[in-house]
């Protein structure tokens, strides 16, 4: 039976109390320096004096249960992923925030949320996660969906166009998109007058039903290109993002501090790349959806950013009719200090959700 298999309860009855001290010091220390812990240190942190010789034993033991293990010969012993997840089900006692911290917190996002429908106030979340922390900090949000005051196509070479969006509240999109093939530039105004005409006002949701409904003016109206082109730049807006969310993710500059070997630098390039894949969002939001609190996904626990063996902290927010609309978090090496990070990422989720409604 592996030790993943035996439940965390059971697992802990199984050891002494000298071979959870010595477990506990071998995480805790990771956790804070990241560096192996050896039986000569060990031996000087135990309440009670046992030899090197007798510590070394009891890592043995831990060991072969699959909680530890020696990163190379003669070296000192980490815990694995398995005795990261042992280590927070069965040790980690999650306690209150700090009131300064929960001061800092509220006084940081509350000064960007003049405007829920902003994102101030969403990345200021985000990077007051990765202040207080050593990962980056994320936030997953819906996708704004602002009303239309004006839309333009401009032309870029003879198959693409720079699509043009201004909403109400003057934030700008600009999307690139193909062009039907012999397209002019009186058809890439005509669609533009068209879509002016008659979403101005409507958000891109409303746009796309009020262009079901007018399928018969828009053949009377405009030619087969200038339709294809009033359908295509409406698409490339409502479609651009499948998934309905953005990331906005900040710190990631911490995750590189104290990096020097190109096995870690090479785990952080993937977890850059998996950050920037689209998908990723749908995929953070059903994890976030699956619990109603804080999780804790460790290293490769977590399929999302299994490649960079990375964990990450996650809870959700909610909009003021109780749905969960996004989440927030932490994401970083396997040794962030998880019973410091989880009420901090709790708080911040709460606060999110209060300013929402």
């Amino acid at each position: 039976m592996t030790v993943s298999s035996i439940p965390p309860h059971d697992l802990m009855s199984g050891l002494d109390d000298r071979s959870r001290e010595i477990f506990r010091h071998i995480v805790e220390s990771y956790m804070d320096s990241g560096d192996p812990l050896g039986s000569r240190n060990l031996s000087r942190m135990l309440r009670t004096q046992i030899s090197p010789a007798s510590v070394r034993n009891v890592m043995a033991d831990l060991e072969d249960l699959g909680l530890i293990y020696a990163p190379h010969v003669s070296a000192g012993r980490l815990p694995t992923q398995r005795g990261l997840r042992f280590f927070v089900d069965a040790f980690m006692q999650v306690g209150d925030l700090q009131p300064e911290m929960r001061e800092t917190i509220d006084r940081e996002v509350r000064l960007n949320a003049t405007d829920p429908s902003a994102d101030g106030f969403l990345t200021e979340a985000s990077q007051i996660l990765s202040g207080l922390s050593r990962g980056a900090g994320l936030v997953i949000a819906a996708k704004n969906d602002h009303a239309i005051r004006h839309i333009e196509f401009i032309r870029l070479d003879p198959q693409r166009a720079l699509a043009i969006l201004v909403g109400e509240n003057d934030q700008v999109e600009n999307r690139v998109m193909e062009l039907p093939a012999g397209v002019t530039a009186s058809q890439l105004t005509e669609a533009a007058n068209f879509l002016n005409a008659h979403l101005a006002g409507r958000t891109i949701g409303e746009g796309r039903k009020e262009l079901e409904k007018l399928q018969i003016d828009l053949k009377k109206e405009l030619d087969d290109l200038s339709g294809d082109l009033v359908e295509r730049g409406l698409a490339i807006w409502a479609g651009g993002d499948k998934n309905g969310a953005r990331l906005i993710v900040r710190g990631r500059g911490n995750l590189l501090e104290n990096v020097q070997a190109g096995e870690e630098l090479e785990r952080l390039r993937l977890l850059f790349d998996e950050l920037e894949r689209k998908e990723s969002l749908i995929e953070l939001m059903t994890l976030a959806e699956e619990g109603s609190g804080v999780r804790i996904f460790i290293g490769s626990e977590n399929k999302l950013f299994s490649l960079s063996g990375s964990s990450l902290i996650v809870a959700p927010y909610r909009d003021g009719e109780d749905q969960i609309i996004g989440a927030v978090g932490i994401i970083g090496p396997t040794r962030l200090n998880y019973a410091r990070i989880v009420p901090m990422v709790d708080y911040t989720a709460q606060l999110v959700s209060r300013l929402l409604r």
